[in-house]
């Protein structure tokens, strides 16, 4: 076998890929080397915060070979149901919520209605009610029934009374008219010849909309302002909802910075405002989010005492000497369920189990390459934590062609016009800006895909806020 070039794997992939997209984009050509060194900030020797970042040594954790895209969502999305004690709640127990504490969580068992709904025939106008044919007579007095109040008394047959929308409607009643197509004179409602009056008309029968004891939701929905607004309806105080995982974020790395511009070869960290609100989108709840220095010590003891469900580490899950993810998951005698995916940008990504309930995702350090581990790993291994269920696949045309790894799936930010996915130019490992307006992620295959090919693309949990496509 050829030896390999000594800049390393990825700096030969990385220009193969620009190669490829000269060929197909000549456009590009202007802009490929100023779009290739954005994506690689400045970053230490021998550290590997990315997928565009040189390997360092490699050590026996590198021997096997990348775990194909697909295989590790599987890997992940299943490492929970061979540890939790129930498939349901992180400690079997579903944890039971007041409807205002309820919103985003998910139900721990199915919603069955405590009532009939409506729980009693009532007025779905404003209008009269009415007893058999008419013309009828109206009260002597101005008398009306309202909403709220105890059932009014029997209607006799051809009378007729004031009726609020939403009020019982009384016994002996057969319609509603509405008000504006009935007119009241001398004792008497007539209803408008336009409009006859058809039995049960503007009543909304007890149950119509579910009974008691029917099902309304299944377990693992995700309770949203409306589910609140129907378990209110159904009866419910509180709701039987999923524990959330406990997360806790660890950003490694010397050379980020928290304020202020970059100077002096450091950079911003971009990761740590970013990846707690996602994982509270993904259903987990952020612990905190600690910022580590390139320290074996402090890293070793960060992971080893966190109370969390699943830690998750951002940069350090190469093989570079300051990378200390892997020894410090070997000191911990862990098992490493995925080590490398087969995926650009984010290939270091990895998975570990650090005990029976606890897991480990090791992002990159690089913008993009984290939202990939993010979308490959975590989002699978806290939907199964949740009880979430998978969503459905939104496969797209693609608007244009997109060139791929020769041997790598690649997920490639798109927006959606017209039913068709617009790839975003800024996809570098670095780069967010391409996914800050992106609707989702593409999915391509090894090789590329062609304009028109419909490919898997991936919802981020949020609407972008510019709808414009970039140039």
């Amino acid at each position: 076998m050829t030896n390999r070039d000594p800049r390393g794997g990825d700096a030969l992939d990385r220009e193969f890929d620009e190669a490829l997209a000269l060929a197909k984009d000549p456009a590009s050509q202007g802009r490929t080397a100023q779009d290739s060194a954005s994506q690689d900030p400045a970053q230490r020797p021998g550290r590997s915060s990315g997928a565009s970042g040189a390997p360092g040594p490699r050590g026996p954790h590198r021997h096997r070979p990348a775990t194909p895209w697909p295989d590790a969502r599987a890997i992940a999305a299943r490492a929970p149901r061979t540890s939790r004690p129930s498939p349901t709640t992180l400690d079997g127990t579903p944890v039971a919520r007041p409807l205002p504490e309820a919103l985003g969580h998910v139900l721990a068992a199915p919603l069955t209605a405590l009532t009939d709904l409506p729980s009693f025939d009532t007025s779905a106008m404003d209008g009269w009610a009415l007893a058999g044919p008419g013309p009828w007579r109206l009260p002597a007095a101005d008398q009306s029934v309202l909403a709220g109040h105890a059932e009014a008394d029997p209607l006799p047959d051809g009378h007729a009374i004031r009726i609020a929308t939403g009020a019982r409607v009384p016994p002996g009643a057969t319609a509603v008219l509405r008000t504006e197509h009935g007119a009241a004179t001398g004792g008497w409602l007539y209803a408008a010849p336009a409009h006859p009056v058809s039995p049960g008309q503007d009543i909304r029968p007890r149950g119509q909309e579910c009974r008691s004891g029917d099902l309304l939701l299944p377990a693992g929905a995700v309770i949203t302002p409306v589910i609140l607004g129907l378990a209110a309806a159904a009866g419910y105080d509180e709701l039987p909802t999923m524990a959330r995982p406990r997360v806790e974020i660890l950003v490694l790395g010397d050379e980020l910075l928290r304020q202020g511009l970059p100077h002096d070869g450091r950079i911003r960290d971009a990761l740590g405002p970013m990846l707690a609100p996602w994982l509270r989108a993904l259903g987990a709840e952020p612990l905190a989010t600690r910022r580590l220095a390139d320290d074996a010590e402090a890293l070793y003891a960060a992971v080893a005492e966190s109370p969390a469900d699943v830690v998750l580490t951002t940069g350090g899950t190469a093989a570079g000497p300051v990378d200390h993810v892997h020894p410090t998951l070997r000191r911990l005698d862990a098992e490493l369920l995925v080590d490398g995916v087969a995926v650009r940008p984010g290939h270091p990504m990895l998975l570990a189990r650090l005990a029976p309930h606890k897991h480990l995702v090791g992002l990159p350090g690089n913008p993009l390459a984290a939202v990939s581990g993010l979308l490959t790993l975590a989002e699978p291994l806290l939907r199964t934590l949740t009880g979430r269920p998978a969503p459905a696949p939104c496969p797209a045309p693609l608007a244009a062609a997109v060139h791929g790894h020769p041997r790598d799936t690649r997920l490639v930010p798109v927006v959606f016009r017209e039913d068709e996915a617009f790839p975003l130019r800024f996809n570098g490992p670095a780069m967010l800006r391409g996914v800050a307006v992106a609707d989702g992620l593409a999915v391509i295959p090894p090789g590329g895909a062609e304009r028109g090919t419909e490919v898997e693309v991936l919802d981020l949990p949020w609407s972008t806020a510019w709808p414009g496509p970039q140039e």
